[in-house]
């Protein structure tokens, strides 16, 4: 019988957290600018007069989407001039931080609209596991690190809160749970896209042998929760609630729709590739050897990403509202008497919707 979390996916942390401790998500996502910006010099555009459109799929709080946003506009911008529209739609689910985001679009130093008076952005609060855009309406689209997160979290997982911590049975239902909400995502994906579109997908990297990076980090948390239970912070009940939807994938787990005759819903890959990612922090604290700061940077990574997932198993709303403070306590402590580095794996994937008009694309 399937034993499904009462905990949902939830967003990141709010109040510009996301932002300013989610550097390993922006490091990943720079590894992928040159893709990004070859996808944007590969579209078909037939010589039309409408506004070209970006999706930026999961953006959360913006500061992470600048950097891509202006290197797609940038590569456009030499191949069709000053002139064209360009119509940027940042998406997230509804109870993401958008007041944050857009304080960011219209005031941070570095938004990608600074200068250009033909650059629109806007923003959707909606899943991308629903329909976000009319069929073919979007040129290019980006996601960043957001389709790790499933679109719901099939079980509890005995011992562990993420499915790299599962076997059996468990893991069994979080792989087909994984392979549905991929499909579904490039389904959708598919319709929304134009033909001669293209999409650039940049995920959590998972290795032929099934590493993620980030073990340690996530073994040290769940030791963190197992001491709130002792403490009395949470309870046994609230725990065994406490699940990610984050669902790493490997290579073959990405290439497994397109399999059957190189194609998925029109979609096919142009490029697909795993990256390591060295761990910023850890070079610092090599530097310096301040273990605090190491803690803390690592400590407050996972607060912003992952506390309000955990945090949604708590029904009483005070003691839900500590439980992140007391996480970052506990966690932090635990990484400063043990430092490790959190090398992790990037994995890309540039998909392209086939142009009905020119039926040829490149793959490579």
């Amino acid at each position: 019988m399937v034993n499904q979390a009462t905990a949902t996916p939830g967003v990141m942390e709010g109040g510009g957290s996301y932002n300013l401790h989610a550097k390993i998500p922006a490091a990943g996502g720079s590894l992928a600018l040159p893709l990004l910006e070859q996808a944007a010099r590969n579209l078909a555009t037939n010589g039309e007069d409408s506004p070209v459109v970006i999706a930026d799929y999961g953006s959360s709080q913006g500061k992470n989407s600048l950097a891509p946003m202006r290197a797609a506009i940038r590569a456009l911008r030499t191949r069709l001039g000053p002139d064209r529209s360009i119509l940027v739609v940042h998406i997230d689910q509804a109870a993401n931080d958008f007041n944050t985001l857009f304080e960011v679009l219209d005031r941070d130093p570095e938004r990608y609209s600074s200068g250009d008076p033909n650059v629109f952005p806007s923003a959707v609060g909606r899943s991308f596991y629903e329909r976000v855009f009319p069929q073919e309406y979007v040129h290019l689209a980006w996601c960043s690190y957001a389709a790790v997160w499933l679109s719901r979290i099939p079980m509890t997982i005995p011992g562990h809160f993420i499915v790299l911590g599962a076997s059996g049975d468990v893991r069994a239902e979080f792989d087909r749970q994984g392979a549905e909400d991929w499909k579904s995502f490039l389904s959708l994906r598919a319709g929304e896209l134009r033909p001669g579109g293209r999409m650039v997908v940049v995920l959590p990297g998972l290795t032929d042998e099934g590493s993620v990076g980030l073990e340690g980090l996530f073994n040290h948390a769940n030791a963190t929760l197992a001491e709130l239970v002792d403490r009395d912070v949470i309870s046994p009940e609230e725990r065994a609630r406490m699940v990610l939807a984050a669902y790493p994938r490997g290579r073959s787990q990405l290439l497994a729709p397109f399999s059957s005759d190189g194609q998925f819903r029109g979609l096919i890959v142009e490029h697909c590739e795993l990256f390591e990612l060295p761990d910023a922090a850890w070079a610092d604290y090599l530097q310096d050897g301040n273990k605090d700061v190491l803690a803390t940077r690592q400590a407050r990574f996972f607060r912003s990403v992952f506390a309000p997932s955990l945090a949604s198993a708590i029904a009483d709303e005070g003691r839900r509202n500590v439980f992140p403070d007391r996480l970052e306590e506990k966690l932090k402590r635990r990484l400063a008497s043990q430092p490790l580095p959190l090398h992790s794996f990037v994995q890309t994937i540039v998909l392209a919707k086939q142009d009905r008009t020119l039926n040829r694309a490149v793959q490579k």
